[in-house]
């Protein structure tokens, strides 16, 4: 697609032989820091995937800066990129596919909402995560101390003697005979 720009970030052991590759509209900027990053995220059209990876932050990181992404169809991207809401994947990773999934974008690209591609990332944020995480916790640790009320945990101290003091804790003597802990 020469008559598109195309701005490449970042760095690998190929860059080489991409920038050997790279047409005249094809801009290889290399390792960038965060802000020039961040900034040339928010000013993109759109932001192109074509890898599969098992999440993609970077995906998400684009879609933070309300900017939609055109992406492989495959791994983890397609549970952070909604097709056709904030982004648009194109199915096979070739040049053919790529360039359908473009054309596709540019015919729907009034569609896409940047303030809805935002709301979308905010879905793995680290905030979020916290709460979700602690609402699991709490709601595991009820349901933990649910069951030991309806039925009492039985410890055998001739199980515990067994255990290398090491891993049960301090040592003081001997373990009294079985018991039962309820």
């Amino acid at each position: 697609m020469p008559d598109r720009n195309l701005f490449v970030i970042g760095d690998g052991p190929d860059l080489k032989k991409i920038r050997a590759r790279a047409g005249s509209n094809v801009k290889i900027l290399g390792h960038q820091p965060f802000e020039k990053l961040r900034t040339y995220m928010q000013d993109a059209r759109a932001f192109v995937f074509a890898a599969e990876e098992d999440f993609g932050i970077v995906s998400v990181e684009a879609q933070a800066c309300g900017t939609p992404v055109v992406a492989y169809g495959r791994g983890g991207l397609t549970e952070s990129v909604v097709d056709g809401v904030t982004g648009v994947f194109f199915n096979d990773q070739t040049v053919e596919s790529l360039v359908a999934g473009v054309k596709r974008f540019e015919f729907e690209s009034q569609a896409f909402d940047p303030h809805i591609i935002r709301e979308n990332s905010e879905r793995f944020s680290v905030a979020r995560f916290r709460t979700r995480m602690q609402e699991l916790v709490e709601r595991e640790w009820d349901s933990f101390q649910s069951n030991l009320s309806q039925e009492p945990m039985r410890l055998h101290a001739k199980n515990l003697r067994r255990m290398p003091r090491s891993e049960f804790g301090l040592g003081f003597g001997p373990l009294p005979e079985p018991a039962v802990v309820s």
